[in-house]
């Protein structure tokens, strides 16, 4: 049995059947290569879905882990830590945003941003507890980001759904979001200025624009979920800094930690004060080891050139996609190095992934037939030219 088996068996015995892996067991990585169980190497551009900014082994991320490892991890939110106000003065940075919360993932910091929305109104002795979000948007698996979510696919198994939760409109669709704002029972609008899951979807600027205007003309808060195009890979920090528009909230995870489970949620100081001692906690987040590497991680990116070499790199992807002539591609569109190419359809996308993958290169399909590219913010014009060649050969090939 080779060493592949031995893990796939293991894992199939004892794990929940929530996923369906490719067979591959990756070991390793360096830079933008992953390396699997039987030794063959990949180029990645899929970063553990956009988890991955500095790729693999970077010397920032594995520095910060086992300087912080050898002092403590875990000390309980009882207690102050100098790493959790360093990140999250990293993270608002030259922002309107004031105050963070630290969970562990992007699914607990929307929980967080929906409760901070309730609470805000509650205190000010408004009926307002209706949350409205976007048709194919994506905001978690806990019972109420999945209500959030605007897919059925995701969250009618689990009905009964939480109430106030789930009124959606067509994304990038003003006349229906007023409509929907109009309701004064709505407490805020929650939404992705680029659905990710949904196919790499961007907002248009007059839609986010829109979306300021009317949760301000009614009242109400307007919520960014930058949980995927956070942290660098859209080319300025925040993709709400690219759209000049102003969230009362944002949600953040995957990127800011480059590897390390951490999320935030953070408000501007006039919605963070509805929260008070005991309304919102977890055990794990903010714990000294994953603030330091995300502090760590974000003072990276944030480095002269960084980003610009982030948005230089995404506009050299899109124009190296558009080389490929194919009457199977319908579109290909994105920010930074947060890109999509639409297939014709899922077949044609199954099958570019799975040619791609026994080729040596990992990428994934999002919104069904949407061939999905977030790789490591560091990667090279050289990488991004060798996985062109390849994907010409095997899109010009079906």
């Amino acid at each position: 049995m080779s060493a592949f088996e031995k893990i796939k068996e293991r894992d199939q015995k004892f794990f929940m059947n929530t996923y369906s892996p490719a067979d591959i067991a990756f070991v390793s990585g360096e830079g933008c290569y992953l390396t699997d169980s039987e030794g063959k190497r990949y180029l990645d551009f899929l970063a553990g879905i956009a988890v991955n900014a500095l790729g693999y082994n970077h010397p920032v991320f594995t520095d910060a882990l086992t300087e912080q490892a050898h002092k403590v991890a875990v000390i309980s939110n009882y207690f102050y830590s100098e790493p959790r106000g360093l990140m999250a003065e990293e993270l608002m940075r030259g922002t309107h945003l004031n105050k963070a919360f630290f969970g562990n993932s992007g699914a607990e910091a929307n929980e967080c941003a929906i409760k901070l929305a309730r609470k805000y109104f509650y205190v000010r002795g408004e009926k307002r507890y209706k949350i409205v979000s976007a048709l194919h948007s994506f905001h978690g698996r806990t019972l109420a980001t999945v209500t959030a979510t605007g897919q059925g696919q995701y969250n009618k198994p689990f009905s009964p759904l939480p109430a106030g939760i789930g009124e959606y409109v067509p994304f990038n669709d003003i006349a229906a979001l007023e409509k929907a704002l109009s309701d004064p029972e709505v407490a805020a609008f929650l939404v992705e200025p680029i659905q990710g899951e949904s196919g790499v979807v961007p907002a248009t600027k007059e839609y986010l624009k829109a979306a300021r205007e009317l949760t301000e003309k009614y009242g109400e808060l307007l919520i960014f979920d930058e949980v995927q195009s956070g942290a660098g890979r859209t080319g300025t920090f925040w993709a709400f800094e690219g759209y000049g528009v102003k969230p009362d909230i944002v949600t953040a995870a995957k990127g800011i930690g480059a590897g390390i489970p951490v999320s935030a949620c953070m408000a501007t100081d006039e919605v963070a004060s509805a929260y008070k001692p005991g309304d919102h906690g977890t055990t794990f987040g903010a714990n000294l080891l994953s603030c330091a590497v995300g502090y760590a991680v974000c003072k990276k990116i944030r480095e002269p050139g960084f980003m610009d070499a982030v948005r230089e790199k995404g506009e050299y992807l899109k124009a190296a996609l558009a080389t490929i002539k194919s009457p199977y591609i319908k579109d290909i569109r994105g920010v930074g190095l947060f890109v999509g190419m639409e297939m014709e359809s899922e077949e044609i996308a199954n099958k570019i992934y799975k040619a791609m993958l026994d080729a040596g290169f990992v990428l994934n399909v999002a919104g069904h037939k949407v061939m999905r590219f977030v790789p490591p913010l560091i990667i090279t014009k050289e990488q991004i030219d060798t996985m062109i060649t390849e994907l010409k050969k095997v899109v010009e090939s079906l």
